[in-house]
């Protein structure tokens, strides 16, 4: 059984599919966003509802629903672009856990993806999307595992989404923390591979030594971040 991938009860299928003109009437797409999902998407299924009537988990806060949207890529589409997955989580006021497909050279594979989500502090109306995780990719005939087991909605989506964040939790940690800290720790790791294109191509004695010492300072602070001990 694989983390993160999961097994869903049938009660909670929903099957329906989600019209890509559905995702454009919410919000502000802009024809770059139109073109690759006419580009990469071959089609958008809304696939489970997880609500107390389809699993007998009460609501809880901030959640009161959780979907679970496959998003099938067009035969060998190499990537995926997350930019397509943030334009349906801001059309869907809900929490949604994405599984992505693609079969490339007649080989299906399939990945988990989501971010916290979670609404506005400012206003509860507007959703916050934070930094997105996701399974490696695997096999489409991967064995799934149970859902996690939990009191309420809200403790199974937490549950859900901390099964792909990459580093551990600390002691007390709230997931809307450790998903900031997941996001600045991303944020450190794009500035250091920069820092060491930036070195690679330094021929000064005294930048190169200056670049060193910076380096120094993000390896630690990235070391820090991604520590599941709380200092």
């Amino acid at each position: 059984m694989t983390l993160g991938l999961f097994d869903y009860p049938q009660k909670a299928a929903f099957g329906r599919v989600l019209p890509k003109s559905k995702v454009y009437t919410f919000g502000k797409v802009t024809r770059r966003l139109r073109d690759l999902f006419a580009k990469d998407v071959e089609q958008v299924v809304w696939r489970y509802k997880l609500a107390p009537e389809t699993i007998n988990l009460p609501s809880g806060p901030g959640v009161a629903e959780i979907q679970v949207f496959g998003v099938e890529l067009k035969p060998g589409v190499a990537k995926l672009t997350l930019d397509l997955l943030e334009c349906i989580d801001h059309a869907i006021a809900f929490p949604i856990i994405f599984e992505v497909t693609v079969t490339t050279n007649a080989v299906g594979r399939i990945k988990t993806v989501a971010a916290f989500k979670r609404p506005s502090d400012a206003d509860s109306a507007k959703w916050v999307v934070g930094e997105y995780f996701s399974t490696e990719w695997m096999s489409i005939d991967t064995m799934r595992s149970p859902l996690p087991v939990a009191l309420n909605l809200t403790g199974l989506y937490e549950q859900m989404i901390q099964q792909l964040i990459p580093i551990g939790v600390r002691t007390g940690e709230s997931l809307q923390s450790l998903a900031e800290r997941c996001h600045v720790l991303a944020m450190k790791k794009r500035e250091l591979q920069k820092l060491e294109v930036q070195l690679d191509r330094e021929r000064q004695f005294n930048r190169r030594v200056a670049l060193n010492s910076l380096l120094r300072t993000i390896k630690a602070e990235v070391a820090a971040l991604a520590d599941a001990q709380k200092h």
